[in-house]
């Protein structure tokens, strides 16, 4: 009995451990995580060597540290100057994740706290950026589907350089002083007026071009056959009208040579 002692006070002293330690010891890692270990005695941080999912058991002194590899969204509200001065306020939402087999070289840069260290200040500065580029109402009105081209394609660059996957970008909307908004919008109404009147007027001009080329098609058609009508064809089509009216059943007189030029009389009760 004496000599099993020693044992169960070993048995004791490690179960007694376990109760201490289980919660630095056993993880379990949920689907859509992902984690890196630290080992603190060594000092050794192998980016490369990712936890997957499930229970995981480590050293006590080591760190573990867990990573949300799902899509995640963050929505920025923010004041920017346009490329003429005019202070903008503008809505975005970007929904990115970070790169789960990059999270060790993502934790060893910018550690758990990446998005506000990352994602939220490139976003805000790409924005900025972007807009310093454009005008108040090409940002507005004019170019809008352009900057936000511009400030998708910038982001999605710098962030991937970071390990971070960027799904989309939306901007949800653009604020401008209502003074601002409402010349942006008178001139663009007159511009539109404008366009309206150019497109009536170039309309009936197109229309008289073709009533004076219609006109002239007349004329010149009235020309020839008036140059092809000799006195003697007009008689003979006299002539020939006048025995169609002859042979007409209605009662007529025809009076032959005594009509203008020589032609016919002809004098019905019809």
């Amino acid at each position: 009995m004496k000599q099993k002692q020693p044992l169960l006070i070993l048995i004791a002293i490690i179960f007694v451990l376990l109760l201490v330690f289980s919660s630095r010891m056993f993880f379990i890692i949920e689907p859509g995580e992902r984690a890196v270990v630290f080992k603190s005695i060594s000092g050794n941080f192998e980016k490369d060597d990712i936890v997957s999912t499930g229970l995981k058991m480590i050293a006590p002194w080591n760190k573990i540290f867990r990573y949300d590899v799902k899509e995640q969204k963050s929505e920025e509200t923010m004041d920017v100057l346009s490329k003429n001065g005019l202070s903008i306020n503008m809505d975005v939402t970007v929904r990115f994740n970070p790169v789960y087999i990059k999270i060790g070289y993502l934790h060893e840069t910018f550690g758990v706290s990446y998005v506000s260290r990352l994602v939220t200040p490139e976003v805000r500065s790409t924005v900025r950026r972007v807009a310093g580029r454009y005008t108040a109402e090409e940002i507005y009105s004019t170019k809008r589907n352009e900057v936000e081209t511009s400030i998708i394609e910038e982001t999605a660059a710098i962030l991937s350089q970071n390990d971070i996957e960027m799904h989309a970008l939306l901007i949800r909307s653009i604020n401008l002083p209502a003074e601002i908004k409402q010349a942006i919008e008178s001139k663009l109404q007159h511009e539109q007026e404008a366009l309206a009147m150019t497109f009536i007027n170039e309309r009936e001009r197109l229309e008289a071009e073709r009533k004076g080329i219609e006109a002239k098609g007349i004329a010149d058609y009235n020309r020839i056959l008036s140059a092809s009508l000799t006195t003697m064809i007009l008689k003979q089509k006299g002539i020939d009208a006048t025995l169609k009216l002859a042979e007409s059943p209605n009662a007529k007189v025809v009076v032959v040579g005594s009509g203008k030029d020589g032609l016919p009389l002809i004098l019905g009760n019809n």
